[in-house]
């Protein structure tokens, strides 16, 4: 009886833990380039699919300047850094997507970004648009790149449960 209990409830919080990340991706910007003067983010991102839920990596050289996250596309266009929402400094940032709109990234240094060194995303709802199995995501990077971090996004959520149940059927038929 005791086990049935036990097997319920960890059945129960399973289910309901992986309904937060369905469907999430995990996209590395400029992929295995990163956020770099060589990096054509334009083709990267064409046709790739934002979501809210997902989350953008940004990996790049603090010595080949900064990101900001600009308010505008007024402000993109003309690569004007003097007063964005948000700066990334380190190097190395996850940023979530949480909400729909339009988002801008530039280098704050002038000659990369007028050279091509920006991005603009539109992120969609959840569930909304194609789907991005054609294009690299973040797992599709792990081995090759070391300094990206480390999420897979590579097995569907159906996958994972249902390894989930299988694993906690074992163990209930064990003991």
């Amino acid at each position: 009886m005791g086990k049935g209990i036990v097997f319920t409830v960890a059945m129960v919080v399973i289910c309901l833990s992986g309904k937060g990340v369905a469907g999430q991706e995990h996209h590395v910007v400029g992929a295995d380039r990163g956020w770099d003067p060589t990096s054509d983010l334009v083709s990267w991102s064409s046709g790739r699919v934002f979501r809210v839920g997902d989350q953008i990596w940004l990996a790049y050289s603090v010595a080949e300047g900064l990101v900001a996250e600009l308010k505008s596309k007024e402000e993109y266009e003309a690569c004007d850094v003097r007063n964005p929402i948000k700066m990334y400094t380190e190097g190395l940032h996850g940023i979530p997507l949480e909400s729909e709109g339009m988002r801008y990234f530039v280098s704050t240094q002038p000659d990369n970004c007028k050279k091509g060194l920006k991005l603009h995303i539109e992120v969609l709802p959840q569930g909304q648009g194609i789907t991005n199995n054609k294009y690299p995501t973040l797992s599709d990077f792990q081995a090759a790149a070391p300094m990206t971090p480390s999420a897979s996004t590579r097995y569907g959520q159906s996958t994972v449960l249902l390894l989930t149940v299988l694993f906690f059927v074992i163990i209930y038929l064990a003991y």
